[in-house]
């Protein structure tokens, strides 16, 4: 089967039409209350790579549930009034969730570029995934 639009297509699309932050750019924001860091890995690759401090999880497969305000599975943390920085493994799955979220009407939106194996590499913050525990 012949693909109208293979993936690359969709992530240079995607890159072309969002902010892309370097690692060094993204680090200079870690700490600064109007950002909010998400990641779009699947839980797996969070207990096997750790995570960057106070980054919110919001798988990518849950995420334009997560965002719609209208959805049964819609998560107040993004009606924050806060910048909102996604990544994921490499870079390609959080430029294409940023491209969908701006679409969507979130307008401070950035991703990292290499995502967090670049994150981890250039020896920015990480730390072990810890598994939430429930609300009472």
């Amino acid at each position: 089967m012949a693909m109208k639009k293979g993936f690359r297509a969709l992530v240079d699309e995607a890159m072309a039409q969002v902010q892309t932050l370097s690692v060094d750019e993204a680090r200079a924001l870690l700490d600064a209350p109007h950002v909010q860091f998400v990641d779009v890995r699947e839980i797996q690759e969070l207990t096997r790579e750790g995570v960057i401090p106070n980054a919110l999880h919001a798988p990518r497969g849950m995420l334009e549930f997560w965002v719609d305000p209208d959805s049964p599975y819609y998560k107040p943390a993004f009606a924050a009034d806060k910048t909102f920085v996604f990544f994921c493994a490499a870079g390609w799955r959080s430029a294409l969730a940023t491209k969908t979220v701006q679409d969507m009407g979130l307008e401070r939106v950035a991703h990292i570029e290499g995502g967090f194996t670049a994150w981890k590499a250039a020896g920015a913050p990480v730390t072990a995934y810890e598994k939430p525990t429930k609300k009472a």
